[in-house]
Parts: C-alpha cells; structure tokens; sequence
C-alpha cells in the first residue's frame, strides 16, 4: 500500500489546493485550480480519483519554456492535476506522469473511500 498522501492548503488569498505528497516529503502532484472553501477542493481530488481514466493528459513545456511539467484535463478542458515541479527532460517528465498515472489507478479509489484529510 502506497503511503502517498493527500493534503488541503490554504493560500493567502483564502482559496484552497490539494497535493499529493510521497512518503520523501516530495509533491507528486497538485491539483489544477484553486477552490473557494476545503469541500470544493476534497471533492475536486474526489472527482479525480474517481475519472482519471477518461481524463486526458500529458507533457508540455513548462511556463515561460523552461522544463516539462505533465498535466490533466477534465471533460471540460480545465486542469485536474499538474505535475508538482517541473522536469529538466521529457522523458523524466512523461515517466512521472505515467507513474501518477498508475499511482491514481492502484490508490484512488482507496482514497475516496477513506478520509484523508
């Protein structure tokens, strides 16, 4: 069982993000958008653990085009998830993309079955 773990933030501006964080301290992912109150945001992973599958994604250039970050996209077109930092090289980038990939197919739905945060 995977001791990643998911944890809410509140930012200055009162808004809420989630971020998926390994057992090394390291943030695995984050989530797209920033959400007005904590159940917005708990749904927002909720929804993305539960339709990752139809969820598209991949690699792109970083902002500014430095880097890679990875990211997915709702049915809507909105980002549910981004890379939590950006990677120097493609192919490290689209390997941490499709390791979430498959962390969100073997954990997610013990994670909306448990209360994690």
């Amino acid at each position: 069982m995977s001791t990643t773990r998911c944890l809410v933030d509140s930012g200055a501006d009162g808004r809420y993000g989630w971020r998926l964080v390994a057992q090394n301290g390291r943030v695995v992912a984050r989530s797209g958008g920033c959400y007005d109150d904590h159940d917005q945001c708990r749904d927002a992973f909720l929804v993305l653990c539960a339709g990752h599958a139809a969820m598209a994604g991949g690699v792109q250039h970083a902002a500014g085009g430095s880097g890679w970050v990875w990211l997915l996209r709702d049915a809507e077109g909105r980002t549910a998830a981004l890379s939590g930092r950006s990677y120097e090289r493609h192919s490290t980038c689209r390997t941490a993309y499709q390791r979430f990939r498959a962390l969100l197919a073997v954990e997610g739905q013990r994670w909306t079955a448990t209360s994690l945060w």
